[in-house]
C-alpha cells in the first residue's frame, strides 16, 4: 500500500542502512553508573545492578506437595491393601516436633514440612481413613509428593543477573529468598519535546494551519512504558536561539533528549543546525520508510540526542527501532529485540529494494487456526489511526522487492 504523507522515494543514495545506524547509537552509548536501593513493591521494571545470589534454599526444608499422609515408604505395601496408625497432624509453618515410627503416618497438609522418619506422602483421596487407622492401596514410591529443599531455589545460586529488567514473576523469586531491598541502575532521564510553530497543545484553540500535538503523548508513553523518567519540556516555537537555550538547560540534566519535528531541509528546520553547533551529528538520514529524517548525535559532555520526524507514526517507529534500544544500553539492561516471527501476509505490499520498510499490522487466525498478518489499512507516516489498532509490525527487509498476498513476512510485536 502506499504512504500518502512522504516524498517519493528515487533510491537510497548516501543514506544509511538501518542496521549500521543503530549499531552507531549503540557505540555511543555509556551506561548510567548510578544505582540506588529500592524496596521490592516498588521495583518492578527496574534494571538489577547486581546479581541476586540465592541467601537460602527454596524451599528451606522438605514439604508436601498435597495434602495427604507422610509416612515411611518402608511400609509401603507390595502389594494388597495395608493399614497405618494414624498418631498426629502436621499443618503449613508447623513442624510435628516428633519423628513417625514404623507402622505410623501423620496427617499433612499442602506445604507443611516432612516430619523426621517420614519419606513419602499419599495424597489424602488415594487412601482411607477411619477409627484411627489409614488403609494405603499399592502403587505408590518412596519420595511421592514430596518437594525437596532447594529444589527451586539452591544456596548460592545465582537467581537473576544483573541487567535484567524485572518482570512480576521475577518479583515473587526475590520474595521468596527474603529479601526486601533490590539494588538496580538509575532510571534514565529523558528530556521530551516537540517542536513547530504548527502544533499546539491538546485543549488549546489553534490557530489558521495548526493541529494538535500528538507526538509527545505518544513518545512520553513509550518512555514511561520503558520505565525511563520523562521531563516534558512542551512545544517550543521555530526559534534557532530558544533551542539553543533548551538543549543546553537539557545537557544539565538528561541522559537523553529527544524531540520530534525539524529534521527534515525546511528552511525553517532548525533542530540538525542548533545540534552542530551544540554537540555533534553522527548522521540524520536513514534507508527506512517511514523515518528517514532522524537525527542522532550527542549534546554537551553527557547526553544523547535524537531528532525524530515530525509525522506521528515515524516518530513512534523509530524510537521503538533507535530509542529503545539506546535506552536499554544506557540504563544496564540486556538488549532484548521484540519478539519476531514470520507469518504469511493477506495484503500485497508495494516496496524497492535500497531501504527497510515497517508498515502496521495486526495479525489474526483463519478458521483452520493458522496465524496470518493484514496491514492496518493506509499506510501513510501521518496515519496515527493506523499504529493504534496495530499489534506488530510488518518489517519489509532492506533487499527485498514487492510482497506478493500469501507471501510470508517477518513480523515485529509492538511494545506493550
Amino acid at each position: 500500500m502506499s504512504n500518502e504523507n512522504e516524498t517519493p522515494y528515487t533510491g537510497a543514495g548516501n543514506l544509511l542502512h538501518q542496521a549500521e545506524a543503530l549499531q552507531r547509537i549503540l557505540d555511543t552509548c555509556d551506561l548510567i553508573r548510578e544505582a540506588e536501593q529500592v524496596p521490592l513493591e516498588a521495583a518492578l521494571g527496574r534494571v538489577l545492578h547486581q546479581d541476586i545470589i540465592a541467601p537460602i534454599n527454596v524451599p528451606p526444608a522438605d514439604n508436601s506437595a498435597m495434602d495427604g499422609y507422610a509416612l515411611r515408604a518402608a511400609d509401603l505395601p507390595a502389594s494388597g491393601s495395608g493399614s497405618l496408625r494414624l498418631t498426629g497432624r502436621v499443618l503449613a509453618g508447623h513442624p510435628l516436633g516428633s519423628a513417625v515410627a514404623r507402622g505410623e503416618c501423620v496427617s499433612i497438609m499442602t506445604g507443611a514440612p516432612i516430619p523426621d522418619g517420614a519419606d513419602t506422602v499419599v495424597m489424602r483421596e488415594q487412601a482411607q481413613a477411619a477409627d484411627g487407622l489409614v488403609r494405603i492401596g499399592p502403587g505408590h514410591r518412596r519420595g511421592d509428593n514430596i518437594r525437596r529443599r532447594g529444589e527451586d531455589l539452591q544456596l548460592g545460586e545465582t537467581v537473576l543477573a544483573r541487567g535484567r529488567r524485572l518482570r512480576p514473576a521475577d518479583l515473587g523469586l526475590i520474595a521468596s529468598l527474603g529479601i526486601a531491598l533490590t539494588r538496580v541502575f538509575r532510571r534514565p532521564r529523558v528530556a521530551l519535546f516537540s517542536t513547530g510553530d504548527e502544533v499546539c497543545n491538546p485543549g488549546d484553540s489553534p490557530r489558521s494551519g495548526q493541529i494538535y500535538d500528538s507526538n509527545r503523548f505518544s513518545l512520553r508513553g513509550l518512555l514511561e512504558d520503558f520505565g525511563a523518567e520523562a521531563l516534558d519540556l512542551g512545544i517550543l516555537p521555530d526559534e534557532p536561539e530558544l533551542l539553543r537555550s533548551v538543549l543546553r538547560e537539557a545537557t544539565l540534566s538528561a541522559d537523553l533528549v529527544l524531540s520530534s519535528g525539524g529534521v527534515s531541509v525546511g528552511e525553517a528546520d532548525y533542530v540538525t543546525q542548533v545540534l552542530s553547533e551544540l554537540g555533534t551529528v553522527s548522521f540524520w538520514t536513514i534507508a527506512i520508510k517511514p523515518g528517514r529524517p532522524l537525527a542522532f548525535g550527542t549534546l554537551g559532555s553527557r547526553s544523547l540526542f535524537f531528532g525524530l520526524p515530525g509525522n506521528p507514526v515515524a516518530a513512534m517507529i523509530t524510537f521503538i527501532r533507535f530509542v529503545r534500544p539506546a535506552l536499554q544500553r544506557i540504563s544496564g539492561q540486556a538488549l532484548e529485540e521484540p519478539p519476531s516471527f514470520e507469518v504469511p501476509c493477506l495484503d500485497a505490499l508495494k516496496k524497492v529494494p535500497g531501504r527497510t520498510e515497517f508498515q502496521r499490522g495486526t495479525l489474526r487466525r483463519d478458521d483452520a487456526g493458522r496465524l496470518w498478518v493484514g496491514v492496518t489499512g493506509r499506510q501513510g507516516s501521518g496515519i496515527l489511526h493506523s499504529m493504534s489498532q496495530a499489534t506488530c509490525l510488518i518489517v519489509l527487509e532492506h533487499d527485498r522487492g514487492p510482497v506478493a498476498a500469501g507471501e510470508t513476512v517477518t513480523v515485529q510485536l509492538l511494545p506493550g
